[in-house]
């Protein structure tokens, strides 16, 4: 499978984001599965683009051109997508995917995501959507999403179809159980 992930550009604080970027990535090729991710060679991006290559895997990037004159795309992937915008990335990126992961991240993380999750609700699109939850990162966000349940602004299927694990390994067996 091509598995889009959504991730920060950026390390974290903390070492357990990393690692787990890592075992997801090593996962994923061990697995054959390729990665579809925005071309960059910084923070969680850059780890799991090397990771996936290190372990003999396919990887993908799709970058906006005004990105790629920053220097912050991954010159070494399996190939590089470059685009005119950020618009054009995310539907790029969801042209080839088969799933979506999103690791901890930032602004673009959430808005990658928010923005998927909007496609699914929609029937743009009805690939597995799924949330690697490592050191509770996104408890909060997920209470938020109850809420919105809860205060009527959201229906449950149109959460319940978002998968959340805490383990690299129980969430890809969760995107191919629901892509099978």
């Amino acid at each position: 499978m091509n598995l889009c992930v959504f991730c920060g550009s950026s390390l974290g604080h903390s070492p357990v984001y990393e690692a787990a970027a890592k075992e997801l990535g090593e996962r994923m090729a061990a697995q054959g599965h390729a990665l579809i991710y925005g071309g960059g060679n910084v923070g969680l991006m850059g780890v799991i683009a090397d990771t996936v290559l290190q372990n003999g895997g396919e990887v993908v990037g799709v970058i906006p051109d005004f990105l790629l004159q920053r220097e912050v795309g991954h010159r070494g992937v399996t190939r590089l997508e470059v685009v005119n915008s950020m618009h054009e990335r995310k539907k790029r990126m969801a042209d080839l995917a088969d799933a979506f992961i999103a690791l901890p991240g930032g602004w673009g993380t959430l808005d990658e995501l928010a923005e998927i999750l909007t496609w699914k609700q929609l029937g743009i699109i009805s690939q597995p959507i799924a949330l690697l939850n490592t050191a509770a990162f996104f408890d909060s966000l997920l209470d938020q999403m109850h809420k919105m349940v809860e205060a009527g602004f959201l229906q449950s299927a149109n959460l319940n179809f978002l998968r959340v694990e805490s383990s690299p390994e129980k969430l890809l067996s969760s995107i191919l159980r629901e892509n099978q």
